[in-house]
């Protein structure tokens, strides 16, 4: 998961929906977690990325090794 920090607004939904990976810094900003989003939280973390306001989040898929 990644956080588009030009278009984050800092209204902290997606802390909200998922705060096992994501806490919030001093401002409200998103801190996500490092390392891959566990199987059972991967529906809470497609729902904070569907229902960020302001399209700031995204999933990416892990990449394999060359």
């Amino acid at each position: 998961m990644v956080v588009d920090r030009i278009r984050c607004d800092g209204r902290g939904l997606c802390a909200e929906l998922l705060p096992e990976m994501i806490r919030l810094d001093d401002w409200g900003y998103p801190i996500i977690a490092a390392g891959p989003i566990p199987q059972h939280l991967m529906t809470h973390a497609q729902k904070a990325v569907a229902s960020c306001p302001v399209l700031a989040l995204a999933l990416r898929a892990k990449r394999a090794r060359e």
